[in-house]
């Protein structure tokens, strides 16, 4: 398992998660996450905000075989910035897609419903369970991902823990890529609001 599905999974599983996860911010982490997880194959360097991409490497998962696919090679490279937001378009839809086709997550039914099927829900496994040790333990890039996310609130003591540059780097990044996204769904809905009151003669 890799940090960014460890990331969706706690995103749906875990009971902390008790907030409502927007998709976008969701999909930015993710990206972050398979930085994180290329940088710690040593698929990848960051220096300053650059991803330097190092000699390719046999990966076993196949989502993070696609993130090293899609690094940049061509100097000046890529920014971490730029690439949390190309990167991360709709990545939480392919991470779900994935893993339901893994047979990873199932649809619950629900009774006395036509079609029978309810919401997505992970499905017992190792995977699953992993996932929840690695929360419970308190890891500091898991949890960390998970408060730029919004899933969580920041842990002080987490985020003392995390020492290594590239981890610090990446982090900053996509807790400033959610803050952005944020800002700019706060402004769709002030002018969304603003042009229904124009059309009802406010």
């Amino acid at each position: 398992m890799t940090t960014a599905r460890d990331l969706l999974i706690v995103s749906m599983d875990v009971p902390a998660a008790d907030r409502p996860v927007e998709q976008g911010d969701l999909s930015l982490a993710l990206a972050g996450a398979e930085l994180l997880d290329l940088a710690a194959a040593e698929v990848l360097d960051v220096e300053d905000d650059r991803i330097v991409p190092g000699p390719p490497r046999d990966l076993d998962d196949t989502l993070l075989r696609a993130a090293a696919a899609a690094l940049v090679r061509q100097e000046p490279y890529e920014s971490v910035e730029d690439w949390l937001w190309r990167r991360g378009r709709g990545l939480r839809a392919v991470y779900l897609a994935t893993l339901e086709a893994e047979g990873r997550l199932v649809r619950q039914r629900r009774r006395f419903h036509p079609l029978g099927t309810g919401r997505t829900t992970v499905a017992d496994s190792p995977d699953r369970r992993r996932a929840a040790e690695r929360w419970a333990s308190g890891e500091p890039v898991l949890g960390a991902l998970a408060a730029a996310a919004r899933i969580q609130d920041a842990a002080a003591d987490e985020l003392a823990r995390l020492t290594s540059d590239t981890v610090v780097t990446v982090l900053a990044a996509v807790d400033e890529a959610v803050t952005e996204l944020a800002g700019e769904r706060q402004r769709r809905t002030i002018e969304d609001a603003a042009f229904d009151n124009i059309w009802r003669g406010q």
